[in-house]
């Protein structure tokens, strides 16, 4: 693996910094590259250009080469217009495993393949084991900052081009690395909401693109406790922008009608808000394709404790059976499926 021309893919974050500087010491050819993947019109939030000038000051720091790939146009089709349709369909998607799938391990990736370099690495808290040039996707060692649920749409190619320099680290021990070498943005926060967007508030973001529509927001009987302004952009299990007073117990989106504009709430121990089974009408596997039935564990949500499952085939696809009811299962997000600490395969929940 010695001198092997590695593009990393450097965010103006802590941890693809320290990533950068990890393959450089082990004598990597280390490049450093920037996605410009979306640019907010002027007087709205957005990182992207501070994170590009953090960026230029670590790759600067650290002497390595330092380039920009404009993805904009293929964020705006992969990511945002499929965020958009998910909403629109009363689902919740989740952009940041598609940006995953979509933009970084592969538009990136294979730019970076064809402009010569053998590999791509990030900052992900993952952990990839090859044996015999077959590759898993393993947890990382602290399972509350573990990040391989956001990897769950990786395939053996991008698994077998991707490195991930500090996937054996502790969080703490990347922060003082980061102090001990003097990195440039050694104290800075990491990065919190939509993937290459930032932390916007994703109701006037949505806004863009869904108009606003009122309709009632009724209890789990019928009865009308209010009015909502945007019923595609609510989850189940959100509560949130819910703003009904008068009630006795903290209420819950418990279910979503798209097609009559209403919204059900609930209180937490509402049954509706509670399940113990999820279908799925595909699984993408990572490698090898399991045999069905399969006991395993499961991950509906990213940070989610494992949850003891039984995957099995059915004529409509995939049923997943949790030992334990399951609460706010959401239609359009991921379910990722572990075999002890290896994701072996995903699927989007119907």
């Amino acid at each position: 693996m010695k001198n092997k021309k590695i593009l990393v893919w450097l965010s103006g974050g802590v941890d693809s910094a320290v990533s950068a500087y990890l393959l450089k010491q082990e004598w990597y050819d280390v490049t450093a590259g920037f996605m410009i993947n979306y640019l907010a019109p002027e007087g709205e939030l957005c990182p992207t250009r501070e994170d590009i000038e953090v960026a230029k000051q670590v790759a600067e720091y650290l002497d390595i080469p330092f380039f920009t790939f404009d993805y904009r146009e293929e964020y705006e089709k992969k990511v945002l217009q499929y965020m958009y349709e998910g909403y629109k369909q009363g689902i919740t998607p989740n952009p940041d495993i598609m940006c995953n799938s979509e933009i970084k391990f592969k538009v990136f990736l294979d730019e970076a393949l064809e402009l010569g370099f053998d590999m791509v690495a990030t900052g992900h808290y993952g952990r990839i084991v090859e044996n015999d040039r077959y590759f898993k996707l393993h947890k990382w060692v602290d399972q509350w900052k573990d990040q391989s649920y956001f990897l769950a749409g990786l395939s053996q190619n991008q698994l077998s081009k991707a490195l991930f320099p500090i996937g054996h680290l502790e969080k703490l021990e990347v922060r003082n690395i980061a102090q001990k070498i003097g990195l440039p943005n050694a104290q800075r926060k990491d990065s919190q909401g939509i993937c290459f967007v930032g932390k916007v508030d994703i109701k006037e973001f949505l806004q863009k693109k869904i108009p606003n529509s009122i309709g009632d927001v009724v209890d789990t009987q019928g009865n009308v406790l209010g009015k909502h302004k945007w019923v595609f952009y609510y989850t189940i299990g959100q509560r949130k922008w819910l703003d009904i007073g008068g009630q006795s117990e903290p209420i819950f989106v418990v279910k979503k009608d798209i097609k009559n504009n209403i919204l059900v709430a609930g209180t937490d121990s509402d049954q509706e808000l509670r399940n113990k089974e999820l279908t799925c009408s595909e699984l993408h596997f990572l490698g090898k394709i399991y045999d069905f039935p399969l006991n395993c564990h499961a991950k509906i949500r990213y940070r989610q404790e494992d949850q003891r499952c039984r995957v099995e085939q059915v004529e409509e696809g995939y049923k997943v059976v949790f030992d334990q009811p399951q609460r706010a299962i959401a239609g359009g997000q991921i379910i990722a499926l572990y075999d002890g600490d290896v994701l072996f395969a995903s699927g989007v929940i119907d």
